[in-house]
């Protein structure tokens, strides 16, 4: 079996680094993020479900991504990214003492 060179497009890697930068557990996101890479390398065509014809997407939690995949050329574009929103902690808002 072919091994897959997977790249991530400029968008895909600006919404990570914001995931990133805004994410109160950085510990989850970038093992998630490696584990993306890891998975497309290997066969992409099977990993996640197909969304749309030449695009696929695959959970691996807390992020989403959306790829494409081109077996001629053993090439997998991420092309989009986002963080699970509803398993993901919220921060709690606490103002600071009041001032007179």
């Amino acid at each position: 079996m072919n091994r897959f060179t997977v790249t991530w497009d400029l968008t895909a890697q600006e919404q990570l680094a914001r995931i990133w930068l805004e994410a109160d557990d950085r510990e989850r996101v970038t093992p998630a993020a490696d584990c993306i890479d890891g998975e497309l390398a290997e066969d992409p065509k099977a990993k996640g479900s197909l969304l749309a014809e030449g695009l696929r997407v695959l959970y691996v939690p807390p992020l989403h991504v959306c790829f494409t995949v081109s077996e001629p050329d053993c090439l997998v574009e991420v092309v989009s990214i986002r963080i699970d929103m509803a398993r993901r902690p919220r921060r709690v808002y606490s103002p600071g003492p009041l001032l007179n």
